[in-house]
């Protein structure tokens, strides 16, 4: 990886950078997620807020309540779709970035499976990464 990293929508109408390195890497098993993705998780980049930049396009955002607090705040593209941010009231200075909506991908190791109660029987989880129940100590 290298810095500033980018991304954005599948149809080009979205485009973001950051100008941070993450400050972790994760999969996101919670029920939310598996909808938003249409898969067992979601696998987010999180960098801090001020390193989130928009350089094109502006999400639509859906919001649903979260156990930590305020909602959660899920962006995609209302082109096509694609879903490329997440913002959480409980956490404002961090921006979850979806993986798969970076240009480059290749880089992204994550470090933790969290909200694993919530993760489905047939869904194998990397057995080396931390697991957390609902959301890491923080």
């Amino acid at each position: 990886m290298t810095l500033p990293f980018s991304g954005g929508c599948a149809c080009g109408a979205i485009r973001y950078e950051s100008t941070a390195e993450p400050v972790m890497m994760l999969h996101c098993h919670c029920r939310d997620c598996q909808r938003a993705s249409g898969g067992p998780f979601s696998a987010f980049v999180i960098v801090p807020t001020e390193a989130f930049k928009l350089l094109q396009g502006t999400p639509r955002f859906h919001a649903s309540p979260s156990e930590a607090g305020g909602m959660t705040r899920r962006g995609f593209c209302s082109d096509c779709g694609s879903p490329v941010a997440v913002k959480p009231d409980a956490v404002p200075q961090f921006v979850a970035i979806r993986t798969a909506s970076l240009d480059d991908p290749s880089w992204f190791t994550p470090q933790a499976d969290v909200w694993t109660c919530d993760a489905l029987p047939w869904d194998t989880m990397d057995p080396a990464l931390p697991k957390f129940e609902k959301y890491p100590a923080g």
